[in-house]
């Protein structure tokens, strides 16, 4: 029981946290208890992102956050494909075709998961390379959202200076924060931050946790929406192409470097949050739906990857008896 609770840990808590929306919605609360709900998850949210990242960044050393070769091609992809439909959406009319292609801007464009360094490292790759290309994508996200989206989707009030401030006080207190108080906790208190980098499980249960709440916020979006359904079925389909496209491209440049798995995050895993907040702030709450969807997807490529990278024996196994039926009887049994 213990084992299969760890190798679907994430499926798991996306199930937990959409039943545990639609029992609390089911229930009809008084509208001061719903109010009291929605805050305590704003306020936990950020809590738990903060303490496992802290946790993670307790474990990597300073000098390690230095660029790499594909950190670059990475940032290149993600800058240009953005300028690119950017450009193709200031002359198209509004229409549905110009929502999920909007939808596409926002989960090309969204930087890398805060919690993107938890997983990296429980599937073997480098989280000190995924911080440091997290750290730059959100940089190249606080400089090309606020210049190019309000030539794609105007609003009235919404200006380079006011939309870049907005990104960074969003974004850069749950990235840098941790990463400095892990610092002061190396440079003052070394034998705490010692005990705390042997503690890593610790932030993956904290995403599990997270995670939960994120799908309960996902599943109130989608509930409440009046979008017809055309349209979520676009946003849909171009947030599984994104995502699968993504991680895709990521591992197969990260592979040329030697760290498949990193890039492959680094680009595939989002902070969807994030990308929520910029369909809802930027665009329009349609939009918006786009990073729910998406948060799916990558969470359900992320328990795919964490069960294979747990089973690679077993895996190994069944490719080798696909391929070599007629020896099946003749090989030993593994203890």
């Amino acid at each position: 029981m213990k084992k299969i609770l760890k190798d679907w840990a994430l499926i798991i808590a996306m199930m937990a946290g959409i039943i545990a929306f639609l029992v609390l919605d089911a229930m009809h609360l008084p509208a001061d208890i719903r109010k009291l709900l929605v805050s305590a998850v704003h306020i936990i949210q950020p809590l738990l992102i903060f303490s496992m990242l802290f946790l993670t960044f307790c474990k990597i050393s300073f000098a390690e956050l230095r660029l790499s070769g594909w950190h670059l091609w990475l940032i290149l992809f993600q800058g240009g494909i953005f300028l690119a439909i950017a450009f193709l959406l200031m002359g198209m009319p509004s229409g549905g075709l110009r929502i999920i292609l909007e939808g596409a801007m926002l989960c090309l464009i969204c930087p890398t998961a805060t919690a993107g360094a938890v997983i990296t490292r429980k599937l073997g790759g480098n989280a000190a390379s995924i911080t440091t290309y997290t750290i730059l994508i959100n940089i190249l996200t606080a400089l090309l959202v606020p210049a190019l989206v309000p030539l794609v989707h105007p609003a009235a009030g919404v200006s380079f200076l006011s939309a870049g401030m907005q990104i960074m006080a969003k974004v850069f207190p749950l990235l840098l924060l941790p990463l400095l108080a892990a610092f002061l906790v190396r440079r003052f208190l070394p034998r705490l931050q010692s005990r705390l980098a042997e503690k890593q499980e610790w932030s993956f249960y904290l995403w599990i946790v997270a995670l939960a709440l994120a799908l309960s916020v996902t599943t109130h979006t989608v509930v409440r929406t009046d979008i017809s359904i055309g349209i979520q079925l676009g946003l849909v389909a171009i947030s599984l192409i994104c995502c699968v496209m993504q991680f895709a491209i990521g591992r197969h440049i990260g592979h040329r470097y030697g760290d498949a798995v990193t890039a492959g995050q680094s680009l595939g895993q989002k902070n969807t949050v994030l990308a929520i907040w910029m369909g809802y702030t930027f665009f329009t709450p349609i939009t918006a739906l786009v990073g729910g969807f998406y948060s799916i997807w990558h969470n359900l490529i992320n328990s795919a990857q964490l069960y294979r990278h747990a089973h690679p024996r077993s895996d190994h196994h069944q490719q080798h008896h696909q391929r070599h039926p007629e020896d099946q009887g003749n090989q030993a049994i593994p203890s």
